[in-house]
């Protein structure tokens, strides 16, 4: 499922328009995207976290040369599924 028929579906189950659910949609990721680069976490109870991480320093190898490349810390984007997701998801089917 891609935005727009994940857009289509909200607007159908929620009975509202599509543009009014395009526009919430992006609202939340937006601020989502924002809190977390923030370095805060945003929690949806029964969904799931999303939270930043810290990515230690390492060293890799560059596929084509086989060459030792230093590849510096990072914070990432982190995503833990919430009890109700994980459920809903490996519940099995009849």
């Amino acid at each position: 499922m891609n935005k727009s028929e994940l857009v289509e579906a909200a607007a159908q189950q929620a009975g509202i328009s599509k543009a009014s659910a395009e526009k919430a949609l992006s609202a939340i990721i937006d601020t989502v995207v924002s809190t977390v680069a923030k370095g805060e976490s945003v929690t949806l109870v029964g969904f799931g976290t999303f939270k930043p991480a810290s990515r230690a320093a390492r060293t890799g190898k560059n596929p084509k040369t086989g060459a030792a490349l230093k590849i510096p810390a990072a914070t990432v984007p982190k995503f833990a599924a919430g009890t109700a997701f994980k459920a809903a998801v490996g519940a099995k089917k009849k």
